[in-house]
């Protein structure tokens, strides 16, 4: 998988956040926050393509957690950051 290349992110009265515009013509412009972990994982994955065990990895070898509660948190930003459009479709 792999972030879409259009989305940035901004800094906005202190917050990291992705402002997603809706489409033509619709009122519908989403913002999407992140937190201080979402933010180091979107800066050292973007550009890249990523799987859930590289995610794991970020994230054990940059914070004190086990294995197993990174795994189940990769996979829950991951279905967030999914249900938020900002990923590449899977072709």
């Amino acid at each position: 998988m792999k972030f879409k290349k259009e989305y940035k992110v901004r800094n906005i009265a202190g917050e990291n956040v992705i402002i997603m515009q809706g489409e033509l013509g619709s009122d519908a412009t989403r913002v999407v926050a992140l937190n201080e972990t979402s933010l180091f994982l979107w800066n050292r994955l973007q550009g890249e393509e990523f799987d859930i065990d590289g995610v794991v990895d970020l994230l054990v070898e940059n914070y004190d957690v086990q294995e197993q509660t990174a795994r189940a948190d990769a996979e829950a930003w991951i279905a967030k950051i999914s249900e938020c459009g900002l990923l590449e479709s899977e072709e």
